[in-house]
């Protein structure tokens, strides 16, 4: 592999961390943090705000540079770094807390607050020493999509002109399709079909650009790989389901959960479900187990690059501060191992022994139990997380499933010992939350350390930036979800929080003792299949547990990217320098309609409504439908059109570069 070369060289030296480009990274992660929010409340999920916050970030401080100064881009990557944090801690907190309501348990906003700040500390942590090997070393396999493209943003930005086109073209694109189809619902966001020939099987195709541009960054081979699982959930397994099992009734916990979700009371055998039906009861555990094994897979694939890490750590810890400066480029730099172990002690420490973090009314044993759960549990999930969001994105990552896994292991140990009442359950969901958020900002700060090695930032100031801004917008997130719950409560049609529900769904079944092992051996089987065939499972697995309309735009725009031309495909140090028009635009994609999403989310939790503005409704859902596959294969050949020109621009100046290099004929 070619050695990467940043945008700034390491020997120059360029401002970066200061209080301003902070301070404005909290005070933009705040506002998108609480939007978000929101809005995984509303729908289970969230999107990453880095994209947009490097915009934003941008946008700011050229605006304020007549006061403060023209800022450079290592200023704005420090203030996208700081605020981006807040998105993931919003995914570990909305996925879990809600669970704790639903119980009637009123948590304290200092308890969610402190939850939240020793998950983002731990997940940031945990993830420093994995950097020189996830992000430097598999620089050419781990493509990063949303760091990519924030780096292409912050570039573009940075340098202006021809390169900039591309970028902003796509986020114009991206944020105005975003905001016909979920604030003006001119058509619909989503195409779905029944086979046929195959009883409950549904195709879907998510409408959206982002993922097109997502799909395009990574590839085809990951993409066919992900929609292969999906597709395995959908036309298979749900099928199956059906056919094999119709005639029986649905358990009891089951349809307590999918009543929770609207389900018709009238509905008890699992023939009367739907397919989407059949994929929140069932399909979503078995894909849980599939992640579940999938990630202890790759987590023991990592133990050696962990044992590597760690005797890296220790060496350095019996080297001075100085003599590390002195033998490092300014791009190398990392927090001391001294800094990193110090931290991680702190933060268990103060879960096993502060009463009132974890859990409500809890012992001490209970305590020191759940510390020690946490410590296992977040530092294999940082590892997974902070892998798969490299083939994959922040706004796909399964945290929710790793949480599902510690709920499992720590319910698991829990029942065994006896703590099957209200305050073992609630012990067990606090310790998920802290491992989601530690996964989620593990996933976030991966990106954040691609942009940076890109771009040439400096690793540790980036990491003590992404603690500043755990720490500085964990209040602001867990404020606005707190009040959310008392303004409308969880569970309810204004604020369903259906990931929270699949959570205490999950606890209670392991502490009462009627969780489905069965579904959950059968995704574990899958992964190993999965294994056995030496298709990577982890991506597999993903594809199983998420919708399959989520996949199928991955997959549309690997195979754009694949059309356009494999010698294009593996030409990375021309997508690094900004010559990749289709990868500018596919970043573009992603940003605007990131930057749009947050947008309306703000929307929605200014009026406290989900905005719904001049609704089209067409004379039959198929019109709708065939407008929105319309529109969006439009879109797909526009970037295939893009993609390819700048190919054949490309080749044409190699051409007559060489016409001009060779001798003339006689």
């Amino acid at each position: 592999m070619q050695e990467h070369k940043p945008f700034v060289p390491p020997e120059t030296n360029l401002r970066d961390f200061n209080a301003k480009t902070v301070l404005l990274g909290i005070f933009l992660g705040a506002v998108f943090g609480s939007a978000n929010a929101y809005l995984g409340l509303r729908v289970g999920l969230t999107i990453s705000t880095a994209i947009p916050l490097a915009v934003v970030s941008v946008a700011v401080l050229r605006l304020l540079s007549p006061l403060l100064g023209r800022s450079t881009i290592l200023e704005c990557n420090i203030s996208q770094t700081a605020g981006s944090a807040s998105s993931s801690l919003a995914s570990g907190i909305i996925f879990t807390i809600p669970a704790l309501f639903l119980w009637s348990f009123q948590p304290h906003l200092m308890q969610m607050t402190l939850l939240a700040l020793c998950g983002g500390v731990l997940g940031v942590l945990f993830m420093i020493p994995l950097r020189g090997y996830l992000i430097v070393k598999e620089h050419g396999n781990l493509p990063y999509p949303e760091g990519t493209a924030s780096a292409e943003v912050l570039i573009a930005a940075s340098e202006g002109g021809a390169s900039a086109r591309s970028v902003f073209k796509g986020l114009g694109v991206g944020a105005l399709y975003k905001g016909l189809t979920s604030l003006l619902y001119l058509w619909p966001s989503k195409v779905e079909v029944a086979l046929p020939v195959i009883k409950k099987a549904v195709v879907g195709v998510s409408t959206t650009p982002a993922l097109l541009g997502v799909g395009y960054i990574l590839g085809r081979r990951i993409g066919a790989i992900m929609v292969g699982g999906g597709a395995l959930s959908w036309l298979l397994v749900i099928p199956f389901i059906s056919w094999k099992f119709g005639d029986l009734p649905i358990a009891d916990n089951t349809l307590v959960y999918l009543r929770s979700k609207g389900l018709d009371p009238a509905v008890t055998t699992i023939a009367r479900l739907s397919p989407g039906d059949i994929w929140e009861g069932y399909i979503r555990i078995i894909g849980a187990g599939a992640v579940a094994c999938a990630g202890l897979i790759t987590v023991a694939k990592s133990i050696p690059t962990m044992v590597r890490s760690l005797r890296i750590g220790m060496r350095e810890m019996r080297m001075s501060a100085r003599m590390l400066s002195a033998g490092r480029l300014r791009t190398e730099r990392d927090l001391s191992i001294k800094a990193v172990l110090s931290g991680v002690v702190l933060a268990v420490v103060l879960i096993a022994v502060v009463p009132g973090i974890i859990g409500g009314g809890t012992t001490a044993w209970m305590r020191l139990l759940g510390g020690a759960a946490i410590a296992f549990f977040a530092f294999c999930f940082v590892t997974v997380s902070s892998r798969i969001v490299g083939m994959i994105g922040v706004s796909s990552n399964p945290t929710s499933g790793m949480a599902i896994v510690t709920l499992l292991g720590t319910g698991l140990v829990f029942h065994l010992v006896g703590w099957t009442d209200l305050t073992g359950k609630i012990t067990a969901l606090t310790v998920g939350t802290v491992v989601c958020v530690a996964a989620s900002i593990a996933g976030d700060i991966s990106q954040d350390l691609k942009t940076g090695f890109l771009i040439g930032a400096e690793p540790r100031k980036q990491q003590i930036s992404e603690l500043l801004g755990v720490i500085g917008t964990a209040f602001f997130v867990c404020l606005s979800v707190f009040y959310l719950g008392r303004a409308y409560g969880f569970g309810t049609e204004e604020l369903p929080a259906p990931q929270a529900t699949l959570m205490k769904t999950v606890l209670d079944g392991v502490l009462d003792g009627n969780l489905r092992w069965d579904l959950v051996g059968i995704g574990a089987v899958f992964a190993v299949l999965a294994l056995l065939l030496r298709i990577p499972p982890l991506p597999f697995a993903v594809g199983m547990y998420l919708p399959l309309q989520t996949m199928t735009p991955v997959f549309i725009g690997g195979w754009i990217r694949h059309a356009v031309g494999a010698r294009f495909a593996r030409e990375a140090p021309k997508a690094e320098s900004g010559k990749d028009q289709g990868v500018l635009l596919g970043s573009g994609l992603i940003a605007g309609e990131g930057l749009m999403g947050v947008i309306i989310a703000a929307i929605a939790v200014i009026i406290s409504a989900v905005p719904h503005y001049f609704a089209i409704t067409y004379p039959a859902e198929w019109i709708g439908q065939l407008v929105s596959a319309a529109i969006f294969a439009g879109l797909g050949w526009h970037l295939y059109a893009v993609a390819r020109r700048s190919l054949i621009q490309s080749e044409n100046r190699a051409k007559n570069g060489l016409d001009q290099a060779a001798p003339p004929s006689r």
